[in-house]
């Protein structure tokens, strides 16, 4: 299974991010430290990153797999250039890519339940 399930955003101002959807959407927010806040829908979620070290410079799109590993030798074999080696977050461990287009996108296996 593949399935894109997450949109991470770069955030300036995490606590006016949230502000910002919460009104124009509902949305609720979960923290995950003073520079994360994400939603917790457990469909695709939305997740703002304060921290300007962690931050990409665009959206960057988060597919979820099933096996990590395969994933990235795939990604890697089909051209993918690995931005970020496999991590370890709240949730599970990732990895970064950006696609012969130059587009970043994160990989990530949910920690077992």
């Amino acid at each position: 299974m593949a399935r894109l399930n997450y949109l991470e955003l770069p955030s300036a101002d995490v606590a006016a991010a949230k502000a910002f959807y919460a009104a124009a959407f509902g949305w609720t927010f979960a923290d995950f430290g003073p520079g994360y806040a994400a939603t917790t829908s457990g469909d695709t979620d939305v997740g703002f990153q304060g921290d300007v070290a962690e931050q990409t410079a665009a959206a960057l799109p988060v597919v979820e797999v099933d096996d990590l590993d395969a994933t990235l030798a795939a990604v890697t074999a089909a051209g993918g250039a690995i931005t970020r080696a496999i991590f370890a977050f709240p949730g599970g461990r990732r990895f970064h890519f950006r696609d012969p287009d130059g587009h970043e996108l994160a990989v990530m296996q949910p920690s077992a339940a």
